[in-house]
Formats: structure tokens, sequence, C-alpha cells
């Protein structure tokens, strides 16, 4: 099984490329289990998948300078805004599939401890999918993708 290290993971948010600034990311999606046990389920619970919620994590090193990262963030608190992350800076494959969808800004943060690092975490919930893509198109046949679904012919 092959192991990555993250060294240079991509991170975009409003279409503005922050990966330069960013020291983590985490993309988590869940899945509400909606409990469908009956008389009938042998004495074991059963459950059915519900709706899906997700949330981007970011951690970031922060900077106050004109057109850096604190005046990015700022005007975009309340709003709606695309993201893509990708673990790697290279091009998408299916060895370094993309994730997108929208999240929104519900908060941002400055400041700091005396000598640290001016650092800033946030959380940010997703608004409607998100979706995984790898660029398949031409591969060749039989190839398939990183989990295993077999890539189709253009």
């Amino acid at each position: 099984m092959a192991k990555a290290v993250l060294t240079q993971s991509y991170i975009a948010l409003n279409g503005s490329d922050l990966s330069s600034s960013m020291t983590k990311a985490e993309l988590t999606i869940d899945v509400e289990a909606k409990d469908v046990t009956s008389f009938g389920s042998s004495g074991y619970k059963e459950n059915l998948g519900g709706l899906k919620t997700g949330t981007l994590n970011l951690e970031f090193t922060n900077d106050y300078a004109s057109g850096a990262l604190d005046s990015v963030m700022f005007p975009l608190l309340g709003t709606t805004v695309t993201f893509e992350w990708r673990a790697t800076q290279s091009a998408v494959s299916v060895n370094n599939p993309k994730y997108t969808g929208s999240v929104l800004i519900t908060g941002w943060n400055a400041g700091g401890q005396v000598g640290e690092a001016a650092m800033v975490s946030v959380s940010f919930p997703t608004q409607g999918a998100v979706t995984r893509a790898t660029a398949c198109r031409g591969a060749r046949r039989g190839a398939a993708h990183a989990d295993g679904r077999p890539a189709r012919d253009p």
C-alpha cells in the first residue's frame, strides 16, 4: 500500500491560491446514520445513510500585509465561496485527485502569542455537494481510478 507525506498540498478559496500560507488541511465528510431497526432485525441495529455534511479545517501562518492572507480572507466573512484541495500541487490525476465544493466562511481570527508565529485555525462548513475528481480522460484501456473504479475511455 502506498503511503504519502504531505509536503506541498494545494488549497484555493474563492479562486485564490493560499497554499504558501497553509500548514494543515483536512476535509471531513460525514453521513448521518438513520436507525431503521425493526422487530425483524434479528436483534441487530440497522441503519440507512441520511444527509451528508462536510467541514473544511484549515490552518495557516497569517500575514497581514496588503494582498496577503488576512486581506484576502477577512472580506469573505459570511459569504459562500468555492474551494479546491489537492494532496500535491501537481496536476490532477488518479494519484492526485482534487476535492471541490463550496464552504461558508463562518469566522476568521487574528492575533497570537508573544514570540510565536501568527497562526490562524478555521473550520468552514461545506455547502452542497463535495466532489472528488481525477483526470482519467484518455487513460489506457483497463486503467482504473485510485479508488478502484474503472476509468472510461473518452
